[in-house]
């Protein structure tokens, strides 16, 4: 049975989260100021491999599917307007980014590496060292993405594309910038007097029952 004001309070812990990373949106997000001369060196990719793109405020993640596509979650909100393939499939500009995360829809999407990382570094499977978690396979890693292709509901603290890669490379969907930023902007809960884990929520678990659901549906 939904708390009412629980799920309040998730929507204002989601909306601080959003005003803190406006200026990431806003300014490093992609859509409207492509660094167009940037080489990546794909050859030296493997198919699984996670891809990350760190920017001002947040980090970017993809998974490496092969022949320079990048499988990554991404906020749009032309997806609730419209099913015409052709206009959503286009690089999405930064307004239809900030809209999908106010309207929390977003697609696992599939794009070449030069647009999903518009000119920034690439660091090639850094969370396995910053998590000290075991891979999976890198094509189980992969086929995992591609199973999740498709909308998705969107949420920063539940359901980002960071907890779209952890479950692909460790089976556990997980985002420690979330938490960060849920720590930071938990005072909510103490004005509130709620312990959420005594609520039945988990940090994680809603994220984990979203992708497994979704999974189950592609089975």
């Amino acid at each position: 049975m939904k708390n009412p004001m629980l799920e309040a309070v998730s929507l204002v812990l989601e909306k601080l989260l959003f005003i803190s990373y406006f200026k990431f949106f806003s300014s490093g997000a992609p859509g409207e100021d492509k660094a167009g001369n940037t080489l990546y060196e794909i050859s030296s990719f493997l198919r699984g491999d996670v891809l990350e793109v760190p920017r001002t405020h947040l980090t970017h993640y993809g998974i490496y599917l092969g022949d320079n596509r990048v499988a990554h979650m991404m906020p749009d909100i032309l997806l609730a307007l419209t099913d015409d393939k052709g206009l959503t499939q286009k690089v999405v500009s930064n307004k239809r980014l900030i809209l999908g995360v106010i309207g929390r829809v977003a697609s696992i999407r599939v794009d070449t590496v030069e647009d999903f990382a518009y000119g920034a570094e690439i660091l090639v499977n850094h969370l396995d060292r910053s998590l000290k978690k075991k891979a999976l396979l890198n094509e189980e890693v992969a086929q995992r993405a591609e199973k999740l292709l498709g909308i998705t509901p969107y949420s920063l603290l539940w359901n980002n594309c960071e907890h779209f890669v952890t479950y692909c490379r460790f089976g556990t969907a997980i985002s420690p910038q979330a938490d960060k930023g849920f720590v930071a902007q938990r005072c909510p809960y103490r004005l509130l007097n709620i312990n959420p884990e005594l609520e039945g929520i988990s940090y994680h678990g809603a994220t984990q029952r979203c992708l497994l659901d979704r999974t189950l549906e592609m089975r």
